[in-house]
């Protein structure tokens, strides 16, 4: 219960069952909080990190090294630890990759912040070392970034390789073919506007279905609908499509109003009857009309609209994901149309194989060989299940850093070389600034240090040892030298690590956001929890 003094008179604020931790107690609970969570996914970090195992309530199983899989299914309910979850869910949606450098990176900072409070450093200070030390930290990648644009393939595929190195299903040749779709995939759905580039990663439709292995992962130039022909005499398989799209359905439509209609004879039943199939076949008539012979219909197609579309050779399929019938669009070229009147040859798409494919035991329907395609489909393929969601992870990471690095056109030297040379930089640029907040550039330096001295750990090479030897190289101007986790030492990585500029630039933003945001709690107040509820449940008393 929390309660406090005027004039020798005790006054209660908070309810009885209420907590509150005050002033320096508070900062250290919330720091040691997120240094824990940190600590968590520490030891995933770089191709050499390890996996981790999370078993859900359920006894569903997964196996990662994904930070931001990681922290969504731990179950954390510490709020402190919620924002360190929010820094990954940002650095997954903003840029695709780099979760787990953000979240260490965070929890190094703090950890180093913890150590200056001690000093009675005050935390206001710190702050302000930290925004000037993230500031100059962008300063330093936007002046080191080296230049890449769509047209630079291999750069770009060693980009995805990197990415996707991490994973233990993406090594080898595997990785090599992965990475060449990727770039392919990305290549393919950018578009350039006033001198840029951009990419609706919305556009690359991941599909993944168990089977085969990951070596059996395919790139679509066109669009894999999870549906199957509506109809079991229709064609399997339509070369040169003329594809129609439309979101109304081939269907008599019920009343908006509740009406009875009288029939009181069997020749009233045929008749009715037969005007809903004659409304129906007039439907598929103006589909057929206008010259299409595949149809994709977001909404139901009654079965004898069915029948009548199998007679005039059209392959179709129903109740189609608005999202699909999108990128059908950019892939095709045709248009949604909503009412049937106003289809015509005008609005058809192109591509040059539609067909049903059988994949894992289910039907699918590959609409392939599209002219120019702006929306292109992966099929991830994988032994088991836990193969095929952690390729899928790969894949969508590897996508997040080609797109992220063609649209801010920079990428830099990972193996934590720029880590080693925004740290030399940084504890020069403290000498500048003078005062306590010195202190707070210098905390910020070394907490940089964090992931160039995992990736060494992470192969099982002398952390300090790694560290020294990076930073004489880097005061020399090595400035691509960084941990090469292969060969288990240090070494140029110019040709072999690149990361996009945009991760490190991510990372560091976040790290600092939600380290400012942490060091300005200075009391936590926690109302008292519900009362568990009775058993039965309400109203259920149990006598």
């Amino acid at each position: 219960m929390a309660q406090g003094q005027l004039g020798g008179q005790q006054v209660l604020l908070l309810p009885e069952g209420s907590s509150r931790v005050l002033g320096r107690d508070a900062q250290r609970t919330n720091i040691a909080v997120a240094y824990a969570v940190a600590s968590a996914v520490k030891t995933t970090l770089g191709p050499r990190g390890m996996d981790k195992m999370m078993v859900s309530e359920m006894g569903d199983i997964v196996i990662t090294n994904d930070g931001a899989t990681i922290l969504q299914e731990m179950n954390i309910e510490h709020p402190a630890a919620k924002m360190m979850v929010e820094i990954a869910k940002t650095q997954d949606e903003e840029v695709g990759d780099g979760t787990t450098s953000a979240v260490v990176l965070a929890g190094e900072l703090l950890k180093n912040a913890a150590g200056l409070l001690d000093q009675d450093i005050h935390a206001s200070t710190l702050i302000a070392g930290y925004k000037s030390a993230a500031e100059k930290a962008i300063a330093i990648l936007e002046e080191v970034g080296d230049k890449v644009t769509l047209k630079d393939i291999p750069t770009l595929e060693k980009i995805a390789g990197i990415a996707m190195g991490s994973k233990t299903v993406s090594t080898g040749a595997v990785n090599a073919t992965l990475s060449r779709m990727v770039v392919q995939a990305v290549t393919q759905v950018a578009e350039q506007k006033d001198g840029k580039t951009y990419v609706d990663k919305d556009y690359i439709k991941l599909e993944k279905k168990q089977g085969g292995d990951v070596n059996q992962t395919a790139l679509i130039n066109g669009v894999l609908i999870d549906k199957e022909v509506v109809h079991p005499g229709m064609l399997k398989k339509v070369e040169n499509a003329k594809i129609a799209l439309t979101d109304t359905a081939l269907e008599i439509e019920k009343t908006e109003t509740d009406a009875r209609i009288n029939i009181n004879s069997p020749d009233q039943m045929s008749e009715f009857l037969q005007q809903e199939e004659k409304m129906l076949k007039a439907m598929v008539e103006k589909v057929a009309a206008s010259g299409c012979n595949v149809l994709f219909c977001q909404k139901g197609i009654d079965d004898v609209a069915q029948h009548y579309l199998y007679k005039k050779g059209v392959l179709a399929a129903r109740r189609v994901k608005k999202s699909d019938m999108e990128k059908l669009v950019r892939a095709s070229g045709g248009r949604i149309v909503t009412t049937l009147d106003d289809l015509s040859n005008k609005d058809l798409g192109f591509a040059g194989i539609v067909e049903e494919r059988k994949i894992s035991g289910e039907q699918m329907i590959f609409v392939e060989k599209c002219k120019d395609p702006k929306s292109v489909t992966i099929l991830v393929r994988g032994g088991t299940q836990h193969v095929v969601d952690e390729a899928e992870r790969a894949v969508v990471d590897a996508i997040g850093a080609v797109s992220s690095a063609v649209q801010d056109g920079k990428y830099v030297v990972g193996g934590g070389a720029i880590e080693m040379e925004i740290a030399m930089r940084l504890r020069k640029y403290a000498v500048e600034v003078g005062g306590r907040e010195q202190l707070a550039i210098h905390a910020f330096a070394e907490a940089v240090e964090v992931i160039p001295r995992a990736l060494a750990e992470s192969c099982g090479i002398d952390a300090i040892d790694t560290l020294v030897d990076l930073r004489t190289k880097h005061e020399k101007g090595g400035r691509s030298i960084g941990v090469d986790v292969y060969a288990a030492k240090t070494g140029d990585l110019r040709n072999t690590v690149i990361e996009p500029l945009r991760v490190k630039k991510q990372a560091i933003q976040s790290a600092a956001e939600v380290t400012e945001m942490i060091l300005r709690i200075d009391d936590i107040i926690a109302a008292r929890g519900r009362p568990p509820a009775p058993a039965g449940g309400p109203g259920m008393d149990m006598d």
